[in-house]
């Protein structure tokens, strides 16, 4: 008899665990099934997804540069010959050469800007080479220190983000270094153009 109502209490037990799991499962179903519940859950898989495809481009095999998307999305500004891409390095490091990622950017932006001004000749060689009245424009190609320079990681990489639009000129066609500019040079810049900013060892005018 004791066994009777032990066996009956145990049914009676699982019957209403079997019910309250069909209602909590229903209810759950019901939760899933909602546009609201489906819409966050993308959401979450979708960040999650980005964040693993980040951590998967951070942990690129060590040696190897990690290129920015953004970089890779964009489109060149500046399409150069070989002949002008390596002229324009190599009058950026000979002219700035001693600053820093930005004041490299700025000089090669001058160069860029002179190419696409009316005022000056149309390729990056010719502007670089230019001379007035038998006097180089550019002091490196005056005393040849253009000739001797070892291109740098930082100047190819200030160059090709003025390639690909990154400029920080303000339009600036002209820079100096007053510190070793010809007195009588300087006093022209001052006479006769706008000076729009100085950066490093560099005064920049239009």
């Amino acid at each position: 008899m004791y066994k009777k109502y032990v066996t009956i209490l145990l049914l009676g037990h699982m019957i209403l665990a079997v019910s309250w799991l069909n209602v909590k499962g229903i209810t759950v179903n019901r939760i899933a099934s909602t546009a609201a519940f489906q819409l966050r859950f993308m959401e979450d898989f979708e960040e999650v997804e980005e964040t693993s495809l980040a951590c998967m481009v951070k942990r690129a095999a060590s040696d190897q540069r990690v290129v920015d998307c953004d970089v890779l999305e964009r489109e060149m500004l500046y399409e150069l010959s070989e002949e002008d891409y390596e002229v324009l390095l190599r009058i950026v490091e000979a002219e700035a050469g001693c600053e820093d990622v930005k004041g490299r950017m700025l000089v090669a932006g001058v160069i860029l800007n002179r190419v696409t001004s009316d005022k000056f000749p149309d390729t990056v060689k010719q502007v670089v080479f230019q001379q007035e009245n038998g006097v180089a424009q550019f002091s490196p190609i005056k005393d040849g220190r253009y000739y001797n320079v070892c291109v740098s990681d930082e100047t190819i990489e200030a160059v090709t983000r003025v390639l690909y639009g990154e400029d920080l000129s303000e339009g600036a066609l002209y820079f100096a270094s007053r510190k070793y500019a010809n007195p009588e040079r300087m006093q022209w810049f001052d006479n006769h153009l706008t000076l729009l900013f100085s950066y490093g060892g560099h005064e920049f005018f239009l």
